[in-house]
């Protein structure tokens, strides 16, 4: 249990740290690539504005020519306005484009590749073809951010802003994020898991404690449950039979009935059960068993029915077999419906499958797994009527566990409910 608990705390803790990690590595990552893009668009903009030139470069003069210049002095304050005037003076030297003018008939004009050593002027004309006369005026093009400006003259102008170092400035920041992240999860899971036994330690004791309550509350009522058991047969053999013994006897059995699930739970939560694992013939414990069982569901006209593979072995505890089918088939036998019909299936293919149907009046809505739960019981007013506390199907789940199996509770129809137990042929006995 504890182990169980440390592992949920972990794997918890881990996902929700997965979580906020890939939400901050996407979200920074989007907005990089939304600023790139947008400062590349307000560049492609600005050279549009000036047919295809930067302020101060019109008329093809070479670079810097025109340029203004404003000296950035070593005293000078790093204010963020002062870097973004450098940044704009230094954008003509740094950006690297081309562009292809175009006439109102469709023919290249003019081509400029004089800002890129990477295309020639044969390459950007081809470039320019692919993307001119299409839908888009604004897209991407291999490495390359393009525009389509049309002019007041009728004339196209199609510029391209290579996104190279921007594009590799992208990937180096989606890398070393993930990275980031991945180092981040490691150290993470490396601290959970050395503090998570602190951080289960109040569950744990509260657990404990519980456990132990139940434990000696449930020895501690052996006792008086005994005396008074045998002081109803001394009444009895005094008085005679009532009406009135009857019926402390009967709540005797209940009573001790509940205590030894409670205690089985108990042994089972602890993951300490003192079981001895060998092998034995299951069909023979499942005819045995099945068959203790005829004469009462018969005496409440209810069809029973059993259908029992020969020669099915398992390595298991025989004491908690048994009494997980005792289990099914009380609680078939309580809750079928009148002259109902009960069918107790054993059979083995990969895996042993022990299954045990019958008819009811109506099944529980919804998800049937909560018919496992502890003193979960569907209809409290049936219950009462046939005794149940809603226990005994918790320990059913807890024996199938203890074997390495499991156990369903499944529709069949609208008036059948069957009870599922798939156990593994071979198990490895728990240690206590």
């Amino acid at each position: 249990m504890v182990k169980k608990l440390r592992r949920k705390f972990v794997i918890t803790a881990m996902l929700s740290l997965l979580l906020i990690l890939v939400i901050m590595i996407g979200v920074i990552n989007a907005v990089n690539v939304y600023q790139s893009i947008r400062d590349t668009d307000q560049l492609l903009s600005v050279l549009a504005e000036n047919d295809g030139f930067f302020p101060g470069m019109m008329g093809g003069q070479k670079a810097g020519e025109q340029a203004p210049r404003g000296p950035f002095k070593p005293d000078d304050s790093f204010d963020i306005n002062r870097l973004n005037d450098r940044r704009s003076m230094e954008m003509p030297f740094q950006s690297r484009y081309f562009w292809v003018k175009y006439d109102e008939a469709g023919s290249v004009t003019m081509t400029d590749v004089s800002h890129i050593a990477s295309v020639a002027e044969e390459d950007a004309t081809e470039y320019a073809a692919s993307v001119y006369g299409g839908k888009r005026l604004k897209g991407f093009l291999h490495s390359f951010r393009y525009l389509i400006s049309s002019r007041d003259d009728s004339t196209t102008l199609v510029i391209f802003v290579d996104m190279s170092s921007k594009l590799i400035d992208i990937y180096k920041l989606l890398f070393q994020s993930l990275m980031v992240g991945a180092c981040a999860l490691i150290a993470m899971f490396i601290l959970v898991y050395i503090f998570s036994g602190q951080a289960v330690a109040p569950v744990v004791e509260s657990l404990d404690k519980q456990k132990r309550f139940i434990t000696d509350a449930g020895h501690e009522l052996k006792t008086p449950l005994a005396v008074i058991s045998a002081n109803v047969d001394v009444l009895e053999l005094e008085s005679g039979k009532s009406e009135w013994s009857s019926s402390i006897k009967n709540q005797v059995l209940r009573m001790n009935d509940l205590v030894k699930n409670m205690l089985t739970l108990s042994r089972m939560d602890e993951e300490r059960i003192n079981v001895v694992f060998s092998e034995f013939d299951l069909s023979a414990t499942a005819k045995e068993t099945a068959a203790s069982f005829e004469a009462m569901a018969l005496s409440k006209n209810k069809s029973y029915k059993t259908d029992i593979a020969e020669g099915i072995f398992i390595n298991g505890d025989r004491a908690s077999i048994v009494q997980l089918l005792s289990l099914l088939l009380d609680n078939a036998i309580k809750y079928s419906s009148d002259k109902g019909s009960i069918h107790v299936l054993l059979s083995e293919e990969k895996n042993i499958h022990l299954e045990v149907s019958n008819t009811c009046d109506a099944i529980p809505e919804g998800n049937l797994d909560r018919l496992f739960d502890r003193f979960y019981r569907a209809d409290s007013s049936r219950a009462r009527q046939t005794g149940g506390y809603g226990i005994g199907l918790s320990v059913a789940r807890a024996i199938a566990n203890s074997h390495g199996g499991e156990i369903k509770a499944l529709r069949d129809g609208d008036k059948t409910i069957r009870f599922v137990v798939t156990l593994p042929k071979h198990f490895k006995a728990p240690r206590s």
